[in-house]
């Protein structure tokens, strides 16, 4: 086996993700093209038929050596050689590419815009498979956009079901003849090229939006996101559209806050009374050594900024109470409970059940941590609170602070991102968020465990038909 070197032409380099050449290990020219297919499924089928032989189009050459003039795919190559893969051009040809639409239009069948619209009201998905630039400008309503670049990457996980109708959409009706031919090529059995495209579309008066786009700078940033097809663009400006309260801007604010900014999430709220001290830094990762003694609110201001200057931190420099909870939890969606005392947690709990607020809870003792999301306003499946979980906080004997017990440094990053994790879930609306389920992490023996538990019908607070009491004295009823 030998480390050679593959050169891909300009016209094949998006199947590659715009690499030039690849270099790839193989003891024959068949073998080094098989491994480049693998790597890149859209490439290999533009160099491969389906029977696995070198498109008519296309030549391949070791050196200066075509192929064919040799052993074809069975040629030997040696450590150090060039493959070259030498497609047909036109070089713009009106000609050429006028028989080659004309082929297109006899094997996919075109639908004029208005009978698109009257198909896509009936369940069929209409797919723009312009770039983000031309998009814009307008797209069809309730459209799929999915860049022609990535269709064959997210076209199975957005449409699973190869019976469901695809009408197919670019800017004029000819990008979407060769999008709709691959799609049939991918197993879809009814795809339809939108006759015109978008221009036409828009022409006769049928309706279209302007969506709201990411821009570059975004689109780089968030890249990886993108790729996700649970994700992807329209995921990706839910989230920078997201307003999230974090109580509490120490060890599990600090990495919640931190990989919530990362991630894109628009407006994030910070609620502390505290300035920085040194024995925070031992784990509450978003201060530093230079902002000591300022307040926790302004230094993890600073530090998500350095990181993510697009996200809008609002500040709530105050202890969060009874007079001011409302005030401070009215616009946001979700709450992340980052606090280490009872009096704020059952404060939490219970104005969440106020405003109908999922609550990311979190809490950690020395090498134990706690993950749940309590969420009895949860639409269509009301789950448990706080209080029905714990009805009463424990004697201080049995709950000492971290400031008295002591914690290790890593476990509330541990918790932090879990409760970060379940924010982006809640969010997108994705997975199974933590509901009625505590998820215990016990460091020691490194062992995650689920514990399941129900509400409590009864419950003061969220029980069946129960109106909401009001708020009560917290310290109070926490020291017993």
């Amino acid at each position: 086996m030998s480390s050679v070197i593959v050169r891909i032409p300009t016209p094949l380099r998006p199947y590659a993700d715009g690499a030039s050449e690849v270099e790839v290990v193989a003891a024959t020219v068949g073998e080094a093209l098989q491994t480049l297919a693998e790597r890149h499924d859209g490439l290999g089928r533009r160099i491969f038929t389906p029977e696995g032989r070198v498109r008519p189009y296309v030549n391949v050459f070791v050196g200066s050596d075509d192929i064919n003039s040799r052993q074809g795919l069975e040629t030997p190559v040696k450590s150090g050689d060039v493959i070259a893969i030498i497609p047909s051009v036109a070089g713009g040809s009106p000609r050429g590419r006028e028989r080659r639409l004309a082929a297109l239009r006899e094997q996919v069948p075109e639908v004029e815009p208005r009978q698109a619209f009257a198909m896509q009201a009936e369940g069929a998905v209409l797919i723009d498979v312009r770039e983000q630039e031309e998009i814009a400008a307008g797209s069809p309503k309730e459209a799929l956009r999915l860049s022609r670049s990535f269709l064959e990457l997210q076209i199975e996980d957005r449409v699973p079901d190869l019976e469901r109708p695809l009408l197919v959409m670019c800017s004029h009706g000819a990008r979407s003849l060769f999008a709709a031919e691959e799609l049939m090529r991918l197993g879809y059995k009814r795809v339809w090229s939108v006759a015109g495209g978008f221009n036409r579309w828009k022409n006769e008066g049928l309706p279209f939006e302007l969506p709201r786009m990411l821009d570059a700078a975004a689109r780089e940033r968030y890249s990886r996101h993108l790729l996700m097809p649970e994700v992807g663009v329209s995921g990706q400006l839910k989230l920078l559209e997201s307003r999230v309260l974090l109580v509490g801007a120490g060890g599990l604010g600090s990495p919640a806050a931190l990989y919530l900014a990362a991630a894109g999430v628009g407006t994030i709220g910070i609620v502390d009374h505290d300035v920085v001290d040194r024995s925070n830094l031992q784990r509450q990762v978003i201060h530093t050594e230079g902002r000591i003694g300022r307040p926790k609110v302004e230094s993890a201001r600073e530090a998500i900024q350095a990181l993510n200057p697009d996200v809008q931190v609002v500040l709530h420099q105050e202890r969060l109470d009874s007079s001011n909870v409302d005030e401070i939890f009215a616009g946001y969606q979700v709450v992340v409970d980052g606090t280490d005392n009872f009096a704020a947690r059952y404060l939490i709990n219970d104005a969440c059940i106020k405003h109908r607020l999922p609550n990311v809870h979190g809490a950690v003792f020395r090498f134990d941590g706690q993950v749940s999301v309590f969420w009895p306003g949860r639409p269509g499946a009301p789950g448990p609170c706080y209080r029905c979980l714990f009805p009463a906080p424990p004697p201080p004997e049995l709950a000492p602070s971290c400031a008295e017990a002591g914690v290790l440094g890593v476990m509330p990053g541990v918790i932090g991102l879990l409760q970060a994790v379940e924010t982006v879930k809640l969010l997108l609306g994705l997975g199974d968020p933590l509901v009625g389920r505590l998820l215990h992490y016990d460091a020691l023996a490194g062992r995650f465990q689920e514990l399941r538990f129900a509400r409590d019908p009864d419950c003061a607070y969220c029980g069946d038909g129960k109106a909401f009491p009001g708020y009560v004295d917290y310290e109070a009823f926490c020291r017993g």
